[in-house]
Order: structure tokens, then C-alpha cells, then sequence
């Protein structure tokens, strides 16, 4: 952890919702004029798309039918934490983009499916921001949770979100249901090992909760919307946290917990506003406080 550079990590499972947390954050930088700098979690793949494919037909005949983009094998943990250590000690690190489709083709100059070339993150800037799978991961050989000072988990129950993966594959990448499934059991074993561990680690945790009928997430026919929906906000060390107050911002929310609070879906947006920009102006101030 860095007073000089500090460092959020947004960690949340595939399809968790992770991109709208960081819409969030993004309209808190650009709100307390905070000057961030940005690391995704997949420029740390260790395959772009089309070797992928290769390794899992390889490992396939080999009998591993459990070769997925959330384990050791297919990441570069200790790439990513020598990014996160760079950037605590010096304000900057490498990185690179993972390019996913024709129109962020169009911006890197690089085919879908590929990553660009390592480049140095541009100095001076605030805080590094990450948003990805690993950004709390802990194993035997690396420990990427410990250089982050600020570690958010956005994960939905399990059943919502396997509906999110299932519409999702199947609208935007034409799978089948069958296919989907098959990518839920093959990734499973490393979702147990490598994904649900950093939820320990990680300062906040928001988890979305549906309160309709996902008994069976394999035939529902609509994604459970904010509506209805309840978010469960769990803080590890709730020291200091101004329960009363956020109780009275976030209508219709109480206390499950003595570290817990648990709020409406529509308001997910106002409650991260509300519980983050404090946090985040902590962690400027307290840099600043060191020139």
C-alpha cells in the first residue's frame, strides 16, 4: 500500500456488473477532479482469443475439463502484481489493452481478439484504478490484495449471475444454452478457488440479491432488474462508517448486520456514490497531505 500512490481495485466475477461500478467511479474522478490512471483486469491474460481456444482444445485432450480465464495458468498474476508494486513505488507501471471488438479495433490499432503492446501508464496522475478478476487474488507465489489500498467486490448471487452470463452469451455472442453451460461447469473449480477467496480480502463488498424467482437460472426468460432487486453492502472493518447516515440517504435500507446494510437495487448507484467518494478523497488528501 501506497500513501504516495494509492491504488483501488474493483474486483467482481465475469458478468458481475463491474463495468457500470467503474461508470461509477469514473463520474466520481471527473466530480472531485481526481486524475486516474487505468489498468483492466484481462490485459493480463496470458492468451488473447484465438490461443485460448487452442489451449482449451489441448487441455481438453488432455482431460482437463476445467481450463478457464480465472486460474494461474491462463493469467499473469505475478505481471499484475509487479503493476501494482511498480505503481505504489513509483506512480506508474506497465500494461496494456485487451482489444474485444471492431470498434476498440478501430482505437488501438490492433485486431479483436489481441492485446496491444506493454506500455508505460502516463505519470503524474492521482491514483491507478483497476477493474477486472484478480484485483485482490492471493496464491502461493504472488499476492496481488496487499498493494491495494482501497479493495471494492462486486458480485451477484450465484443464480443471478449465471442468468447474466446466459443472456449475455446468447444475445451479444450467439451461444447456445448448452454451450453457456458448459463454459458454468468448466470454470467452476477455478471460480471456488481463485475468484470467491478475494471476497475475504476486499475492504467493500456490494452484492446483488434478486428478489424474484431464480430457482432455475437456466430457463429464465428476463435478467432480475435494480427493481427488483436488494443490494448487501458489507464492509470488512466498519470503524468509522457513518451507519445513521446512510441509512437516512438510502430510503427503505436497514442494518442485517453490524457491519452489513442492505438498500434497494435502483439505488446501488446513489449508495456507492455516497460510501465512495469519502473513501476516495481520503486516499487524495493523504497524498497530497505528503508534498
Amino acid at each position: 500500500m501506497s500513501r504516495k500512490h494509492p491504488i483501488i481495485s474493483i474486483t467482481g466475477s465475469s458478468g458481475a456488473g463491474t463495468t457500470s461500478v467503474k461508470k461509477t467511479f469514473e463520474q466520481i474522478f471527473f466530480r472531485e477532479k481526481v486524475n486516474a490512471v487505468y489498468i483492466e483486469g484481462d490485459a493480463f491474460h496470458r492468451y488473447d482469443r484465438a490461443e485460448m481456444r487452442v489451449r482449451m482444445a489441448q487441455e481438453a485432450e488432455r482431460g482437463n475439463k476445467h481450463f478457464s480465464h480465472f486460474s494461474p495458468d491462463t493469467n499473469l498474476f505475478e505481471e499484475l502484481e509487479r503493476a501494482f508494486r511498480d505503481y505504489g513505488e513509483t506512480g506508474t507501471a506497465t500494461t496494456r489493452h485487451y482489444v474485444h471488438d471492431a470498434e476498440e479495433s478501430a482505437l488501438h490499432g490492433a485486431a479483436p481478439g489481441t492485446f496491444t503492446e506493454w506500455k508505460q501508464l502516463p505519470e503524474n496522475s492521482d491514483l491507478l484504478f483497476y477493474e477486472g478478476l484478480h484485483g485482490a487474488v492471493v496464491t502461493d507465489r504472488v499476492n496481488v490484495a496487499r498493494y491495494a489500498d482501497l479493495k471494492i467486490g462486486v458480485v451477484p448471487v450465484i443464480n443471478l449471475e449465471w442468468i447474466q452470463k446466459l443472456h449475455r452469451d446468447r444475445s451479444a455472442r450467439g451461444y447456445s444454452t448448452e454451450a453457456v453451460t458448459d463454459t458454468i461447469l468448466r470454470r467452476m473449480p477455478d471460480y471456488i478457488h481463485y475468484i470467491c477467496p478475494q471476497f475475504t480480502d476486499t475492504d467493500i463488498n456490494f452484492q446483488r440479491v434478486p428478489t424474484v424467482d431464480t430457482s432455475n437460472p437456466f430457463i429464465a426468460r428476463w435478467i432480475p432488474t435494480p427493481d427488483e432487486s436488494m443490494v448487501v453492502i458489507r464492509f470488512k472493518n466498519p470503524r468509522g462508517i457513518d451507519f445513521p447516515y446512510l441509512l437516512s440517504m438510502l430510503p427503505h435500507s436497514w442494518m442485517s448486520r453490524a457491519n452489513s446494510i442492505v438498500c434497494p437495487g435502483a439505488k446501488l448507484d446513489l449508495a456507492m456514490q455516497l460510501i465512495l467518494t469519502p473513501l476516495i478523497m481520503q486516499l487524495i488528501e493523504r497524498k497530497r497531505n505528503l508534498k
